[in-house]
């Protein structure tokens, strides 16, 4: 079981990323792997994510899966994503600049430490460095790729003891999304 995706928090959570490196556009990888890990360190600190989702092992490192559709326009939430984002060729560009109201202080204070320590990383020194993620090696998928499951995320980032706590919030709020339709 995952952490719901929210496309407006993940629209959001881009916006913040971009306007820390005072860009319009940023190759989409690097993102991807920016994402990934300012979820990684959220749930470690906190027990939830920034945007949520299932996340998957590919060739590259871990992603987070419906970012990653999203990006490639294949998402339900499509039509809110287009309003601010398209992909041109290996980049995601901002068509419209997202306000926050849906991050905490501390979710955007997450997304600007990670795009602080990452400032100088590109996306391939990102792939070098999420491939070292044990939730990844113990999922490598080779030449395809392989679902990553939020327990083995929370075993490798030291919350083995809270794996059943935290899976059944994660499972409550899916819930709780579906009986919404999202």
């Amino acid at each position: 079981m995952n952490f719901p995706l929210s496309v407006l928090k993940t629209i959001q959570a881009i916006g913040v990323l971009l306007r820390y490196d005072g860009v319009k556009r940023m190759n989409y990888m690097r993102l991807l792997k920016l994402l990934y890990i300012a979820d990684r360190e959220s749930l470690r600190e906190t027990g939830r994510p920034v945007t949520g989702g299932p996340v998957i092992a590919m060739v590259r490192g871990p992603v987070l899966k419906e970012v990653y559709d999203l990006i490639q326009g294949q998402h339900r939430g499509m039509s809110l994503w287009s309003q601010f984002y398209r992909k041109e060729r290996y980049d995601l560009l901002e068509m419209a600049e997202p306000d926050v109201g849906q991050l905490s202080k501390y979710e955007i204070g997450k997304l600007q430490e990670v795009a602080k320590t990452y400032q100088d990383d590109d996306e391939w020194a990102l792939v070098d460095i999420t491939h070292k993620f044990p939730e990844w090696t113990r999922n490598d998928p080779g030449k395809s790729s392989k679902p990553i499951p939020l327990s083995n995320i929370l075993e490798a980032i030291g919350l083995a003891d809270a794996i059943d706590e935290i899976s059944k919030e994660a499972q409550s709020l899916a819930a709780f999304d579906r009986l919404l339709g999202r």
